[in-house]
């Protein structure tokens, strides 16, 4: 009880409340900290709230209209006071501050108190005040690395989309932070999604881009966000395809992804599917037996001047129509993926189309069925186009390379990238096909696409969205793959289909091809 005495002994009959404009308001600390320090008040003789919020600290008493006004400008009569603080002090006050705990400004103040009067405190790292203080800002850091990973936007055709509607729609979000974060947290996701229109609705406060400036509002309630779409639909089908059982860590699983988010994550609701079926799931894939690919193509020697040439084993001298360009493109072996694969994959659609699409290698299913994208990317190729108004009947779809590559890993057959030398290797068929079918413009999906059609490296996310000129005068827009879009993570999803299909729309309304 004597130190508890001795605590209270230091509270004098004087108590000076401190308004803050807003919960988040450090300007406002700060100058207030450097008045009552200049004015020698110390922290037990402090009383700090918010005038959005009004919470006293420990030592506040009576009414709130009663402090507030017994605490005058009288009791901070002296100016404000430089105050040589550690460099990281400040820092640790911008994160601190943002942090729900309505004692958060009590600490802060009795740390700078005891940093001035007690110099010996900045080499303390065990200190109770200073453990607290680091505990609440990484709550603080922590929730704004939850916020970035787990945003779900779906789209809203609002009003602005309707009337305009090559603006896109909008994308709106719900999301429960448990600190005030919204403001802190808003320039990652302008940076992120500067090229869509787009809102994070939260119970304290919204935050709404409307492509060029920022603009905050009150909160809302998780009603006001839109249902899930088509496109959230695809993905989760997809998430419940790419699930691994023999990867599952449940106790990692909830450490990165705690509980308290999955009521407001659409994929949450297979967890606990998905983790009671892994174990039956992992056995089948350690009993199944490796499968040998059905095979169309016999296997053809390789010369080694062939290889160092890139020339095709096989050589026409009468001019190619399309089909006889499928027949030789079956009998290459200017490089080793064609032993391998089932059969050649040309391409498919109508001569002189406005757009002819590029991809980069056949998949599992296109090897299989003979025809290019027909698999998930396809899928979502033909999703795009439906959205946009077009079919793919309207265009000549194909790819750089004509045979998939790949390697086995059980019975399944596992996507790998072709190499440049293979890229290389089937150019010929690719400028082949360009010729026959004398597109308006190309869209290269992907780099192996891109590097193909302008014979350079092309760094797509930085090239995308823009026209570029081919040797032969012809147009190319560089866009991703769609299988880069499957293979995101959800939280970068939506966004990044928003901004493909904005791409995609642009090649496909460029007035320079329409005919």
């Amino acid at each position: 009880m004597g130190a508890m005495n001795d605590l209270f002994d230091t509270v004098d009959d004087t108590l000076t409340t401190v308004s803050l404009a807003s919960a988040t308001d450090l300007a406002g600390f700060r100058l207030h900290a450097r008045r009552l320090l200049a004015a020698h008040v110390a922290p037990a003789q402090v009383s700090w709230h918010c005038r959005d919020a009004p919470t006293l600290d420990l030592f506040a008493n009576g009414s709130l209209e009663d402090q507030t006004e017994s605490a005058t400008d009288a009791n901070l009569t002296p100016p404000p006071a430089l105050v040589t603080v550690p460099a990281d002090f400040l820092a640790l006050c911008q994160t601190v501050i943002l942090h729900s705990d309505p004692q958060r400004f009590g600490l802060l103040y009795r740390l700078l108190w005891r940093l001035v009067h007690e110099p010996g405190l900045r080499h303390d790292p065990l200190d109770a005040d200073r453990v607290e203080a680091a505990r609440l800002a990484h709550a603080v850091r922590r929730d704004m690395h939850k916020m970035k990973a787990f945003v779900r936007f779906r789209p809203l055709e609002d009003e602005i989309f309707r009337s305009q509607p090559l603006d896109g729609p909008l994308h709106v979000a719900w999301f429960e932070p448990q600190h005030h974060i919204v403001a802190a947290i808003t320039p990652f996701f302008v940076r992120r999604f500067s090229q869509m229109r787009w809102a994070i609705l939260t119970p304290e406060c919204s935050v709404h881009w409307d492509g060029s400036r920022a603009q905050f509002g009150p909160g809302a309630h998780r009603d006001e966000a839109p249902p899930a779409d088509a496109g959230e639909q695809l993905w989760l089908t997809y998430y419940q395809h790419i699930f691994n059982p023999a990867r599952l860590k449940l106790k990692m699983m909830q450490k990165e992804m705690p509980r308290r988010y999955w009521h407001n994550l659409p994929e949450a609701q297979f967890i606990s599917t998905l983790s009671a079926s892994a174990a039956e799931r992992q056995a089948q894939m350690i009993d199944s037996q490796p499968s040998t690919p059905y095979r169309r193509i016999p296997i053809a020697p390789v010369s080694a001047h062939v290889l160092a040439r890139g020339q095709p084993a096989l050589t026409r001298h009468e001019p190619f129509t399309l089909a006889t360009l499928k027949d030789a493109a079956e009998a290459c072996r200017s490089c080793p993926v064609g032993q391998h694969a089932t059969q050649a994959v040309c391409g498919e659609g109508p001569v002189h189309p406005r757009l002819m699409v590029v991809g980069e290698q056949p998949g599992d299913q296109e090897d299989l069925q003979g025809r290019p994208f027909v698999g998930p990317a396809g899928q979502l190729f033909d999703q795009a186009l439906a959205q946009l108004g077009y079919s793919r009947t309207d265009l000549f779809i194909t790819n750089a390379v004509k045979h998939f590559k790949f390697e086995p890993r059980g019975r399944r057959r596992m996507h790998k990238s072709p190499s440049q030398h293979e890229a290389a290797a089937c150019l010929q068929w690719l400028d082949h096909e360009i010729s026959l079918v004398k597109p308006g413009a190309l869209l290269a999906l992907g780099a192996t696409a891109a590097a193909s059609l302008l014979g350079r490296h092309v760094a797509v996310m930085s090239e995308r969205g823009q026209w570029f000129t081919r040797f032969d005068g012809l147009r190319v827009l560089v866009t991703l793959h769609p299988a880069a879009l499957l293979r995101m993570p959800a939280h970068d999803y939506e966004a990044a289909y928003s901004r493909w299909l904005q791409d995609l729309r642009l090649a496909l309304n460029d007035p320079v091809t329409a005919r």
